[in-house]
């Protein structure tokens, strides 16, 4: 299920693009994709995952137990990156262009936002580190879907201002590399359920920060 859930994005979103747009489309496609020259302050922005992944983990375990300090699982990087550089394609590189408008950007990346959990419902339960969820099944799915949820709405976010489907890409990688590499070996499932939902709970607390300052059009610039 994993290859299919990766690559049935990017397949998707290029053959749509050619049908759609035809090859001036996929040439704006792929040119999106290596656009790399964006203002450093972008690229600060893809610590916002690691940042929050962590501040989470760490006042749990000050706070409440130490079964919910970090891991430093460093090849979790490895899993991050063919999820980002391959779904990405299909949601930014497709799907949120043909989604939003000039002067709204901000309820199209939360409706985005809600479809990506519910491809990932295949393989819910071999997600994070409490695996099988059990009876926490349900709660963890609600918990993953406020937490990434949040997150499209920042990959959105990136890519308006930006232009560069190359950046949402990085956004993603930060976000499932963060998540397998701190994510907390020992809890049980009713804490992963727990920490996820307050993850999700400051990513969105980050997203309230970027709604009342860009707007409705996540955006300066009329996009």
């Amino acid at each position: 299920m994993f290859p299919a859930m990766l690559l049935g994005p990017s397949l998707v979103g290029m053959v749509l693009t050619r049908m759609v747009d035809g090859r001036s489309g996929l040439r704006e496609l792929f040119s999106r994709l290596f656009r790399w020259r964006v203002p450093a302050h972008w690229y600060a922005a893809l610590l916002i995952p690691p940042i929050l992944v962590l501040a989470v983990l760490f006042c749990l375990k000050t706070f409440v137990s130490p079964v919910y300090a970090p891991n430093h699982f460093l090849p979790g990087i490895l899993f991050g990156l063919p999820a980002g550089f391959l779904e990405e394609i299909g949601w930014m590189g497709y799907a949120f262009p043909k989604m939003r408008s000039q002067n709204n950007a901000l309820a199209p990346s939360i409706l985005l936002g809600l479809v990506w959990p519910i491809w990932h419902l295949p393989v819910i339960d071999y997600l994070g580190t409490a695996t099988p969820h059990g009876a926490y099944w349900f709660p963890f799915l609600l918990s993953f879907t406020l937490a990434m949820t949040a997150m499209r709405v920042l990959i959105c976010w990136i890519d308006t201002n930006t232009k560069s489907l190359l950046m949402a890409q990085f956004m993603h990688v930060s976000s499932t590399g963060s998540l397998v590499i701190f994510s907390a070996p020992r809890v049980t499932a009713a804490q992963e359920v727990m920490w996820y939902g307050l993850y999700g709970v400051s990513l969105w607390l980050v997203v309230t920060v970027v709604a009342t300052r860009y707007g409705n059009r996540m955006s300066r610039e009329i996009v």
